[in-house]
């Protein structure tokens, strides 16, 4: 089984944020790097930024010849166990495309973008210098 990857942003930031503590990404990871640990396949990492500050908390969640998927407005205190759960139906697919109603409700309701898999390299045409090396 190929390994997930969820991706965190650190960088988010609600509007309950206390200004002295840590941001909402922050403590989100924090969560799910506790109760994520010993998963098998997955992988937590922190990301700077995924450009989504109109509705943080963010994640992102990708696998080799898998569509990615990124989601927002998880909650940093309540969201590990959804995550977790709607990674363990992503990572059970062959294509990463997880039927609308199988999802977590906060995965329906926080998607912001489906990315296609990266296409398989094609070989160059005969006679490009590419080609020729």
């Amino acid at each position: 089984m190929p390994e997930t990857v969820l991706y965190v942003c650190m960088t988010c930031r609600r509007p309950d944020d206390d200004p002295d503590g840590p941001r909402a990404g922050a403590r989100l990871l924090e969560a799910l790097q506790a109760r994520s640990a010993g998963t098998p396949d997955l992988r937590v990492e922190a990301v700077e930024c995924l450009s989504v500050c109109k509705r943080p908390c963010t994640v992102a969640v990708a696998s080799a010849d898998r569509w990615t998927y990124v989601y927002g407005d998880m909650d940093p205190a309540a969201s590990a166990e959804t995550i977790l759960a709607g990674l363990a139906a992503y990572a059970a697919t062959s294509d990463g495309i997880v039927p609308w109603r199988e999802r977590p409700e906060a995965f329906r309701k926080g998607v912001i973008a489906r990315i296609p898999p990266f296409p398989e390299p094609r070989p160059l045409p005969a006679g490009t210098l590419e080609a020729a090396e």
